[in-house]
């Protein structure tokens, strides 16, 4: 453990350049977008500029989306209709990500945004409803001092090899588990 913290704090040191940062939060452990959404609010306190793109997450009652869309200097995209679960249309869910995609790269290309949110993007990708080389070529493209972070299951293995933090949140209890339904304020 002692020289794992030595290697660490070693890198620490070493840092020395700044740059936008590719973020992957993955995993099936609650709280990837609720760390992405605590970055929102992170960048907002030091007066930047914040978008968000919501993929597979419909017109619902978050927290989260009732907060931020009330704060000064956030875009924020609700670009899916529901979980696939609910919609049940393969072909609809594919058109209303490709349309996503194309709000969420218009936030990629505007420098004024420090950050961008891809809430739970892995989803569109995981299903082939959009091109993986066009999102990594558009993630490329970015402006070179935005921040992007990208949440979801079951990230695709080149979408972590391009990033330059993966965090894989796992799954070990969740009250569902014990028929607890999500609760306001700390699931939604």
């Amino acid at each position: 453990m002692r020289r794992k913290k030595q290697v660490v704090d070693a890198a620490i040191a070493r840092a020395d350049r700044d740059q936008g940062l590719l973020l992957v939060l993955t995993g099936n452990g609650k709280g990837k977008s609720s760390s992405a959404f605590g970055m929102a609010a992170r960048a907002l306190g030091h007066g930047l500029r914040v978008g968000v793109a919501q993929f597979i997450k419909g017109n619902s009652d978050t927290g989260e989306e009732a907060f931020f869309r009330r704060q000064p200097g956030v875009t924020w995209q609700v670009l899916g209709e529901g979980f696939t679960w609910e919609t049940q249309d393969r072909a609809r869910d594919a058109a209303t990500a490709r349309r996503g995609w194309a709000q969420a790269r218009e936030m990629l290309r505007d420098p004024n945004l420090a950050l961008v949110i891809l809430d739970e993007l892995t989803y569109p990708l995981k299903y082939g409803w959009l091109d993986l080389d066009e999102v990594l070529a558009d993630l490329a493209a970015r402006p070179s001092g935005q921040h992007v972070v990208i949440t979801g299951r079951g990230a695709h293995e080149a979408l972590c090899a391009a990033a330059d933090t993966v965090t894989d949140l796992a799954d070990v209890k969740h009250a569902f588990r014990a028929g607890v339904r999500a609760q306001r304020g700390i699931d939604l």
